[in-house]
């Protein structure tokens, strides 16, 4: 997610914060507690510049067990996909003399991910080419989709945040006496299905990172694997349909009859979901998330100059987040339908294809 909108969600907690501030103008101490002190309390409030979200970070801190033992650190890093390929061609000592055939610049364009450079007829010349090449895809996909998994972590605290800053102002609400707890419910109900959101993305994600530990064959040899905080991004421009048929003509010739009919087949399927996954990513980031972003703006504006309910403000937060996690799930379909296409200009068959849209994941078994 940008480090703007980070921002931006800091500001609408702050105001959330605020706003609760103004209902809640009495001390909630007991009798025999001691007056509060508001010059203090608002020199402590003003320690957390970022407002809500520093003070509910701060809470978590102060709950935390400190016998805790501290996360492991991680014991190998992964920051782009061709370090994954290359940790999983090591499994494979059978590869390494077909590394030796194709060269160093080739088993490199390979792991970069760079297919179209190796002529389908290097598959004749090459034994275990094909083999490589799955293992490849194999470990490149269980990368991407572990990277999407961990990064959409973050996303579900935002909305966390967001649900806590909802919650804490409709129980102050309750407590001046301006709502019912049958309305406050909502807000409870919300902040509820944010952490059950979070706690499955967390699953979701040690799940993902346990697969790519099994496709790269590091069971039980490091605790954690180091991760980037985000996919690459997206390229500006894609293979042409020109180069496709120019590569897939080079590939039927190598091909009988039957297989050459199936690899074109495959080709249309994977370049249609290569095209459109890439529309639909550009499409979200370049224009229903800046739309997002921009409604969220102008809903703390006008809730600033009082136009607006903090409910309505808190409607756009969520609805932007929504659609940042819908952009990041387009982002890692784009990723994975580009492996499926560079391994079926190679011959691969894969048994699907990515699902556009529904947060299904594409096969990543390796086709032979």
């Amino acid at each position: 997610m940008p480090p703007m909108f980070h921002l931006k969600l800091a500001r609408l907690a702050a105001a959330l914060w605020a706003a609760g501030a103004m209902l809640a103008p009495v001390a909630l101490a007991s009798p025999n507690d001691a007056p509060l002190d508001w010059r203090q309390a608002n020199d402590t409030v003003g320690r957390f510049q970022r407002g809500h979200v520093d003070i509910l970070r701060w809470e978590e801190a102060q709950h935390q067990d400190p016998a805790q033992p501290p996360a492991p650190s991680a014991s190998l890093s992964l920051a782009t996909p061709a370090d994954a390929v290359r940790q999983a061609w090591k499994a494979h000592l059978s590869l390494a003399p077909v590394q030796a055939q194709l060269g160093a610049a080739l088993t490199d364009a390979i792991a970069q991910g760079r297919w179209m450079a190796l002529d389908p007829k290097m598959h004749r010349r090459v034994q275990g080419l094909s083999e490589l090449l799955a293992v490849a895809r194999q470990a490149r996909q269980a990368w991407i989709q572990a990277v999407a998994a961990r990064q959409s972590i973050g996303m579900h605290r935002d909305s966390l945040v967001a649900a806590q800053a909802a919650h804490e102002l409709g129980q102050r609400m309750v407590q001046v006496g301006n709502w019912s707890r049958l309305q406050a419910a909502p807000s409870s109900l919300a902040l509820g299905e944010a952490k059950m959101a979070l706690e499955r993305a967390e699953y979701a994600a040690a799940l993902a990172e346990r697969e790519l530990v099994r496709v790269l064959q590091l069971t039980g040899r490091h605790d954690r694997i180091a991760l980037p905080d985000g996919l690459p991004a997206l390229p500006e421009s894609l293979m042409s349909a020109d180069a496709l048929a120019h590569h897939l003509q080079g590939l039927r010739d190598q091909l009988p009859r039957a297989e050459a009919m199936r690899a074109s087949a495959h080709a249309r399927l994977a370049y249609e979901a290569y095209r459109t996954s890439h529309a639909l990513a550009i499409a979200y980031r370049d224009q229903v998330l800046k739309t997002r972003e921009l409604m969220a703006e102008e809903a703390v504006l006008r809730y600033n100059g009082m136009l607006m309910s903090v409910w309505e403000l808190l409607s756009h937060t969520r609805s932007r987040l929504a659609t940042a996690a819908d952009a990041l799930r387009a982002q890692r379909d784009f990723w994975l339908a580009e492996s499926d296409l560079q391994w079926v200009l190679q011959g691969g068959e894969p048994t699907n294809f990515v699902s556009l849209g529904d947060g299904a994941s594409a096969d990543t078994a390796p086709a032979h």
